[in-house]
């Protein structure tokens, strides 16, 4: 398996190691109930090096980028704004979904997900080498040029990053969400996972474990896999994978905010999006009785089957919730049965967003 620079350190932490998508990652440091707790109470920092961030540079990283992503990078014209967008194939499917920052009209940011980096970054080529532009993509994970991420959220996590960061202060503190702010050798954005406030840290890797001392230091706890999953579902955020892939619209899995059909430039997909409007909605349910929900089980509906994408128990609301896609008449508030194991058990349509910033929303 592939390993990040902070391997040693979690494993000298405790951390229960496993495989996700061949990377050895940490899934929890003793209990993943206190991390989730921690990361929306106080700070919890995650290691979040697998990951792969981009330089994307050149005279026509702009036209790039336009054509190649559904939302449109026109969007972003003051230096560190931040866009998530989904990238597509040629059938409207979903290759990724990623996080693109602008740091001036010749160079962009790119950071995609861990488990998709190497189609990623064949699929930048292919299109780069169709389209000849000029353009240089520049994967900033091996090398002595190789970056580290680390992730510092919940309601705290400002506080204590100043506390070890002073030099960051001045620069971040009043960071409005998605945007970033280059300090020295760090690259630090107010963006997160979780639903809470914070930043993601992206620093030289041989830097990394310097900085996870300083912060595990300063009170922030190291959280695993297991508690940004659970943090991510309750804030209602998609997980490439599970809610969406290459044989989803964006469309149909709550992403249609994130996709630009009005202004005229054209992208990768469009066309197959505009020949099929969307089919399905994305909704979070709430199950009413005892058990858990799990991805790919059925819901039963009075207009229709949907599924379950993503699910799991949320530790603030101490009970199952969902991500599922419904049908397109289905209604926040209406009853649902979900089929778990041999039994229909009683399910509540919400919002897809169950907690944000500590906050309860259904």
């Amino acid at each position: 398996m592939k390993t990040t620079i902070l391997n040693e350190s979690h494993r000298r932490g405790g951390a229960k190691m496993v495989d996700f998508g061949g990377w050895e990652m940490p899934l929890h440091y003793g209990s993943q109930i206190e991390e989730h707790h921690a990361v929306r109470r106080d700070a919890g920092m995650f290691d979040v090096s697998h990951m792969c961030a981009v330089d994307v540079e050149g005279a026509d990283a702009r036209a790039f980028l336009r054509r190649l992503l559904a939302n449109n990078v026109d969007r972003l014209q003051i230096p560190g704004k931040a866009l998530y967008s989904a990238m597509l194939n040629d059938d409207g499917g979903v290759i990724d979904d990623l996080i693109v920052y602008y740091l001036d009209d010749r160079r962009y940011r790119v950071v995609i997900n861990a488990g998709t980096a190497d189609k990623d970054l064949a699929w930048f080529g292919s299109c780069l080498a169709e389209w000849q532009l000029a353009v240089t993509v520049t994967p900033r994970r091996e090398g002595v040029h190789a970056l580290a991420m680390i992730a510092v959220q919940g309601p705290n996590a400002r506080h204590k990053v100043g506390q070890v960061l002073a030099e960051c202060r001045s620069s971040c503190a009043a960071l409005k969400p998605f945007f970033a702010a280059t300090v020295g050798d760090y690259f630090i954005a107010s963006t997160g996972y979780t639903g809470e406030d914070g930043y993601e840290i992206t620093l030289p890797a041989d830097q990394a474990e310097k900085l996870w001392s300083a912060l595990a230091a300063a009170g922030v706890r190291p959280c695993g896999l297991g508690a940004r999953d659970t943090l991510r579902l309750e804030a209602g955020m998609n997980l490439y994978g599970q809610d969406m892939d290459e044989t989803v619209s964006p469309l149909d899995a709550g992403l249609a905010w994130t996709v630009d059909l009005v202004a005229a430039r054209d992208f990768v997909g469009k066309t197959a999006l505009l020949a099929r409007p969307q089919q399905q909605q994305f909704l979070g349910l709430l199950l009413l009785e005892r058990g858990v929900l799990r991805a790919h089980q059925r819901v039963h509906t009075s207009r229709g089957e949907g599924e379950v994408t993503s699910g799991t128990f949320s530790p603030t609301l101490q009970q199952a919730i969902a991500l599922a896609r419904l049908p397109l008449s289905v209604q926040v508030g209406d009853a649902v049965q979900v089929a778990i194991r041999d039994k229909l058990l009683a399910a509540r349509v919400v919002k897809p967003c169950f907690v944000r910033n500590g906050n309860i929303l259904v």
